[in-house]
């Protein structure tokens, strides 16, 4: 008797939330929703949908029923926490009316331009902590890459090594027994 397995196949489903593109490996629409977190059908009024793109089905594949985001518009790779920020495009400037001549005998009084110190350094303070937090996930990255690569280099190993102990105690026992030994 044939026992069936309880794991479905994955699926893999893409919507817009928010600044950000999303993905998630998930069994069916349901999980895929209950991933985002959605209480909301985002199937039903288009906003999600499944997908066979072989970036993003791979990029999903790798965790499953986890979402993995990037931002709206880039061309990052999905992580769990998007590398970068959408890219708002600079408000243009404005040109400056000139102001209506005064009539005479009154004095024309034009208003100086405002003062951009303290945003110039908001900006860039807010520049400075999205770069240390690329730098801490590529960090973070390749810290895994190691460990995963150990993890794999520890499997082998040990692989290697139970065959070599079984073949071992087969043959001991093997010998045992042409002693006369029982179990």
């Amino acid at each position: 008797m044939k026992s069936k397995s309880k794991t479905r196949p994955l699926k893999v489903f893409t919507a817009p939330l928010g600044f950000y593109e999303t993905v998630v490996a998930a069994p069916s629409r349901a999980a895929a929703l209950r991933a985002w977190g959605s209480r909301q059908d985002l199937f039903a009024s288009g906003l999600a949908r499944q997908t066979d793109d072989p970036q993003l089905t791979a990029a999903a594949l790798e965790h499953p029923n986890l979402v993995l985001k990037r931002a709206v518009g880039s061309s990052d790779r999905f992580a769990v926490e998007a590398l970068s920020l959408p890219k708002v495009p600079r408000r243009q400037k404005r040109p400056r009316l000139k102001a209506a001549p005064a009539p005479p005998g009154e004095p024309v009084r034009l208003l100086p331009p405002a003062d951009r110190t303290k945003l110039d350094a908001a900006e860039a303070e807010l520049a400075r902590v999205d770069a240390a937090r690329k730098r801490k996930e590529a960090d973070l990255q390749e810290r895994q890459r190691v460990l995963d690569a150990d993890r794999r280099a520890s499997q082998t190993a040990y692989i290697q090594a139970r065959k070599e102990a079984t073949a071992r105690v087969v043959e001991a026992r093997k010998a045992y027994r042409d002693a006369g030994g029982a179990d």
